[in-house]
């Protein structure tokens, strides 16, 4: 599936637990587990929220009523925790998404508790190959200027990927 790092997010959400839309966006928050890396605002949560809907990947639970509107609890569908099970352990394809995609997917797995050494391996194998690539390219003018910078941005995503993983006989 195709879908965009706020879809993702809401099923992972959802995925943890049964919420609504408010609990979501309080925990893409500045201050919340997920904010504190990527923040998605309150509209972009309630059309993901509907996107998934009508994609089957989500349904609504239960409606909790009380001071203020009524808020829509929302769960998944055995197709939407296969969905962002399966996205939770791909690895990120493109450098200049790593700061986004990857750490949102880091800190998701971490608040399921969920070892996140299987997705960091695949994402070591991922860049290794573009760093090998990099190192190779010599270019001269800006060209040059524009390749030292995505050798050093891909070879600075590998190192903390590397970093991250378990040492020898952990």
């Amino acid at each position: 599936m195709n879908w965009a790092l706020p879809e993702w997010t809401v099923l992972a959400l959802l995925r943890e637990q049964p919420r609504h839309g408010f609990a979501i966006a309080a925990s893409t928050a500045v201050d919340g587990p997920v904010g504190r890396v990527w923040q998605i605002a309150r509209p972009v949560i309630y059309r993901a929220l509907d996107r998934l809907e009508a994609a089957q990947l989500i349904r609504p639970l239960t409606v909790e009523s009380g001071p203020g509107p009524q808020r829509t609890i929302y769960e998944l569908t055995p197709a939407g925790a296969d969905a962002v099970d399966e996205w939770l352990t791909e690895p990120v394809r493109h450098v200049r998404d790593m700061r986004s995609h990857l750490l949102v997917k880091l800190a998701l797995l971490d608040l399921r508790g969920i070892d996140p050494t299987p997705l960091l391996r695949r994402q070591q194998d991922v860049l290794e190959p573009i760093v090998a690539a990099l190192a190779k390219e010599r270019q001269e003018g800006f060209d040059g200027v524009l390749a030292a910078w995505r050798y050093t941005n891909a070879s600075a995503a590998l190192g903390f990927v590397t970093d991250l993983l378990p040492g020898p006989g952990a």
